[in-house]
């Protein structure tokens, strides 16, 4: 079994679980999953978990995300992109460079969005977009989100090209739409590429193409990268012999099973065996002064 991750290039008219299920059929095992949806017609960044790194596909969700997108002033649309139905068109042809990177300024300081209808937030036990579907308009609470950077790449009204550095859960149509708002003319977001997640940026990502080729040559491996790699923002600590099986079980660990020095004031760290092989993350910070597993990586016996 293949254990860890690949960065995928999605494109677009995929969604993520036609990216899982096509890789599924190319790696021969159905230990995987992806870390976290891109919009079909979104291209881009979207790592994929296999085998015991699927066990981070939660970890990974969390991973603060990069964007450039597109989007056109005058129009508004129920789905808040080029690909819903229009529902207003406006003249937005007096809108300045300066009056666009303002209303930015005001997305961005405001720390909240109302989700939109075509999402796939669940209220009442169904998802938005269900709802949308069926023609219903429902009451959505704003949500807090952290959007670090919104900055204007260019600007040729009535189109703009951005990009968003920003936290999990951001809508970026939803960004375009609020500018819009507060412009008085309305914007729909007309493209999407997610261009990082964490540590894995664009430029190192592949097709499914790709990926394909790479196992037909026998050189899949070279894709894959390694669970421990995913988690190398903590300390790794390596078992002392007379631990090991404590480690092996799944058990609490003092600070003296380890060979290394236990830095001070770190949450979690990566545990290696004797052998130098990845086991498990253990995380510190508990009264007993003992390190408690986080997640177990042991390989199947």
């Amino acid at each position: 079994m293949l254990n860890g991750l690949i960065n995928i290039k999605k494109e677009q008219d995929y969604t993520s679980n036609d990216v899982v299920a096509k890789l599924r059929g190319i790696v021969r095992q159905k230990k995987i999953g992806h870390t976290g949806t891109l919009d079909p017609q979104a291209t881009g960044v979207l790592p994929v978990c296999l085998g015991n790194a699927t066990k981070l596909c939660d970890y990974m969700t969390e991973k603060d995300k990069e964007y450039v997108a597109t989007l056109r002033l005058g129009l508004t649309s129920d789905t808040q992109d080029i690909w819903g139905e229009i529902r207003s068109k406006a003249d937005a042809t007096g809108i300045l460079l300066q009056q666009l990177e303002d209303a930015f300024t005001q997305v961005q300081e405001r720390g909240e969005q109302v989700p939109p209808m075509y999402s796939a937030i669940s209220i009442g036990g169904k998802r938005l977009y269900e709802l949308a579907r069926e023609g219903k308009v429902v009451e959505r609470p704003a949500r807090k989100v952290r959007i670090d950077a919104i900055r204007i790449l260019s600007y040729d009204n009535p189109d703009a090209k951005i990009c968003v550095q920003c936290g999990k859960g951001t809508y970026i149509r939803t960004i375009c739409a609020d500018a819009g708002e507060l412009l008085g003319c309305g914007a729909v977001m007309t493209s999407l590429v997610r261009t990082k997640v964490g540590i894995f940026p664009l430029e190192k990502a592949h097709t499914l193409d790709e990926v394909e080729r790479y196992r037909a040559e026998g050189r899949l491996e070279e894709l894959l990268i390694p669970t421990d790699r995913i988690l190398e923002e903590y300390p790794a600590l390596h078992i002392r012999d007379a631990a090991r099986k404590y480690l092996l079980n799944g058990n609490p660990l003092t600070k003296d099973s380890f060979a290394d020095k236990i830095e001070i004031g770190n949450t979690c760290y990566r545990i290696y065996d004797t052998d130098g092989s990845f086991c498990a993350l253990y995380k510190d910070g508990n009264p007993d002064g003992r390190l408690y597993p986080e997640q177990m990586f042991l390989p199947d016996r």
